[in-house]
């Protein structure tokens, strides 16, 4: 028993822990992409609308910034259309320093990218 089995052991746990991993990470990537792929195509085929709706609320949302790494921001803001129903949307850091919280006006986007407020 003693030292030899757990030789056995490593030498037959090591070839499956080397082959597992990297099947997770690429697998992670695939799933990644495959996803981002799916958004963007199902963007392309919704109508772009232009509905009146008010500016409810923004919010941004940061990441990294420890170390010698860079921070990065994403910022978001939500709509609420006339039927009540309410739609966060992306947008870029320029627009996001344009709209106010009650602002009223028409939003223009597509599935769920942001194309533009023209305020009223």
């Amino acid at each position: 028993m003693g030292f030899n089995s757990f030789d056995g052991f490593m030498f037959s746990f090591l070839p499956i822990f080397m082959v597992v991993i990297p099947i997770l990470v690429i697998g992670t990537f695939v799933f990644v992409i495959v996803k981002g792929l799916s958004q963007w195509t199902k963007n392309n085929n919704s109508p772009r609308l232009s509905v009146p709706s008010q500016v409810v609320t923004k919010r941004s949302q940061t990441s990294g910034g420890s170390g010698d790494s860079s921070a990065s921001t994403w910022y978001y803001v939500t709509f609420q259309v006339e039927s009540g129903d309410r739609v966060e949307l992306g947008v870029k850091d320029s627009e996001y320093g344009m709209l106010v919280e009650g602002d009223f006006g028409i939003l223009t986007f597509q599935g769920t990218r942001y194309l533009g407020f023209e305020r009223k």
